[in-house]
């Protein structure tokens, strides 16, 4: 189970524990000062006509991190498996946290019922989750390019399939979204949406294996089967 916390700012954010699936490796968004260092000296250590392409990766690395961490990404995580064309499809998994204010997250969530009729072709439907009543919501979207141009033709579309559920004070709303550019799998991407928002606890699953109880980590049986469907 993947873990995420941390105080930020004036407002502490919340933790929420959830599984990874085979093929997905987490992105660490708050890398240690002297980690970054040590990246910074191998970089800087590399032959000139490699170093060019180093410095653009790590540039990239830390404009993403930053872009991140300001949308209050808690965490972030890059998917990779094998295609039917012997190729290989990519995606990128990203759970955030938006504070309610003046206001219940649940309540607001659960107003989501509302929209259901009206958003229709966003695929918006309730969902059952062992943390608590969640909101599915899926699309296909066209990307806009990295100057900011608008959405248009020229762009290729991807899936976006995003589930939110509230924390049980009811002072967040937790946002779990995957993007991918193969619209063609996009049931089998919806599935390990799914699988993953079922696994989500707001209790921490360590605690419930020291206590003996032979009780099985929530969503297990939810992660199990995203690892046979990428296995």
């Amino acid at each position: 189970m993947t873990d995420v916390f941390t105080e930020t700012g004036s407002w502490l954010k919340p933790v929420v524990w959830y599984g990874l699936p085979h093929g997905y490796l987490q992105l660490d968004l708050n890398p240690p000062f002297e980690n970054v260092v040590e990246l910074i000296q191998q970089v800087l250590s590399l032959p000139e006509e490699s170093r060019d392409s180093a410095e653009r990766v790590v540039r990239f690395y830390a404009g993403v991190v930053c872009l991140l961490n300001a949308q209050n990404v808690l965490g972030c995580a890059m998917g990779l498996h094998p295609d039917e064309s012997d190729g290989f499809t990519s995606s990128v998994l990203t759970i955030s946290a938006v504070p309610v204010a003046d206001a219940n997250a649940k309540l607001v969530v659960a107003s989501l019922a509302g929209c259901v009729t009206d958003r229709s072709d966003e695929g918006m439907r309730p969902l059952e989750l062992p943390c608590g009543t969640g909101f599915l919501a899926e699309k296909r979207r066209r990307m806009p390019t990295q100057g900011g141009t608008p959405e248009g033709s020229d762009m290729p579309p991807v899936w976006q399939g995003t589930v939110a559920v509230a924390d049980p004070r009811g002072r967040d709303i937790f946002l779990l979204q995957l993007v991918t550019s193969a619209v063609d799998l996009a049931d089998s991407y919806r599935d390990v949406l799914v699988g993953i928002a079922h696994t989500m606890s707001f209790t921490d699953p360590t605690l419930t294996d020291a206590a003996g109880n032979g009780s099985a980590t929530p969503g297990s049986t939810a992660i199990d089967a995203i690892w046979n469907d990428f296995g």
